[in-house]
């Protein structure tokens, strides 16, 4: 018996042609010379490239065909988001589909319908969740008045720079409920951008104080704490499958210098010192895969049930860590070259770094874990 219970691993035929289809567009796409292009921009992106992946359907997959989506569900999101993790290309997919999602799960397609055809139809979205660092943390410092109007600061809002529509996670007599905040709202000096590890990623913290959301878009109830929950899981889903996609292609950088880089007169692959290593993040990144899509074959439209909890927080644990030691070793074999900015390597451990951060790290899920595994 195994001790996760639930063992199930399904990768459908729509999965496995939105991989290749994802994987040959990243590739033309998103070459790592593009991929450094974007670090010093604003946006992070190349608007463009979102109107093509807009094109292809992919900020709409996961939601209802009554909102002008896919109807394929968030599963199907997961393969795209490793894609682009082997990629590197950041762009607001994720973001905007955790917030669709958000909206979904605690209103309904129905009620939220004219919103989600437009983040559908290519509107960029985001979450404002955090108050500070703390994935753990409960506390919601950011509240609503009987009036409507806002008072408080999100920190670390993904793409808000680039989002047209907010999700702002509020306290409202004394329940946590969602309050939808269009970009036009925000005051001239409400977004202040955040310095990040990983040039590839965009966040700030958001000043909504003074803001007021109209009655019906505000959003109370039960339903939302179970899709604040699910939200959660699914962020750890979403950010393990882009981490084992970068875990992916940094092996791949690793496998191209350990075949070129010659010392001593002899191929520095040939040393054992470095296959043993290589072949651990091989391994790694392959029972990665097999975590994230066991998570994705768990997931769906209903409230995530404790084996997709199980499934989810473990994908992101592994990931996290998978990526960590990747980006390091990538970093040690190119000497004295992978502690330089223009080194590839630099890319992957600043991945790395600001990855473990996203939705709670090893620890975070290993420590949730242990109660749901062994009590």
């Amino acid at each position: 018996m195994s001790v996760i219970g639930n063992t199930s691993l399904h990768f459908t035929e729509e999965q496995a042609m939105l991989l290749d289809v994802a994987r040959e567009f990243c590739r033309n796409k998103s070459p790592i010379a593009a991929v450094r292009a974007q670090l010093e921009t604003d946006s992070g992106f190349d608007p463009a490239l979102w109107d093509e992946m807009v094109a292809l359907g992919w900020a709409g997959i996961s939601l209802p065909e009554s909102c002008g989506g896919s109807g394929m569900g968030v599963a199907t999101v997961v393969p795209v988001v490793e894609a682009m993790g082997r990629g590197m290309l950041g762009t607001p997919l994720v973001s905007t589909t955790l917030a669709a999602q958000l909206l979904l799960r605690a209103g309904g397609a129905s009620r939220f319908e004219g919103v989600l055809s437009d983040i559908a139809g290519g509107m960029t979205a985001t979450v404002a969740l955090l108050e500070n660092a703390d994935w753990g943390g409960a506390h919601l410092g950011c509240s609503i008045g009987a009036n409507g109007t806002l008072q408080g600061t999100k920190k670390y809002v993904a793409d808000a720079a680039a989002a047209h529509i907010f999700v702002v996670v509020v306290a409202h007599e004394g329940a946590p409920a969602l309050a939808i905040v269009r970009a036009e709202q925000l005051a001239a000096s409400a977004i202040r951008p955040n310095t990040l590890i990983d040039q590839t990623k965009r966040s700030a913290s958001v000043n909504f104080t003074g803001v007021t959301v109209a009655k019906n878009d505000i959003v109370t109830g039960s339903a939302v704490t179970t899709a604040l929950r699910d939200l959660l899981l699914l962020g750890a889903l979403l950010s393990a499958a882009e981490a084992t996609g970068s875990a992916a292609s940094c092996l791949d950088t690793v496998v191209d210098y350990l075949k070129t880089r010659k010392q001593f007169g002899k191929l520095i692959g040939s040393y054992q010192a470095l296959k043993h290593p290589t072949v651990e993040i091989l391994t790694a990144v392959d029972s990665g895969r097999s975590f994230i899509y066991h998570a994705a074959s768990l997931v769906g439209d209903d409230p995530l049930d404790k084996d997709a909890e199980i499934a989810c927080r473990m994908a992101k644990a592994h990931a996290t860590e998978t990526l960590l030691y990747a980006g390091d070793r990538a970093v040690q074999f190119h000497g004295g070259m992978g502690f330089t900015y223009e080194c590839d390597a630099q890319l992957y451990i600043r991945r790395a770094q600001w990855s473990q951060q996203q939705y709670g790290d090893a620890q975070h899920h290993r420590k949730r874990l242990a109660s749901l595994l062994l009590d």
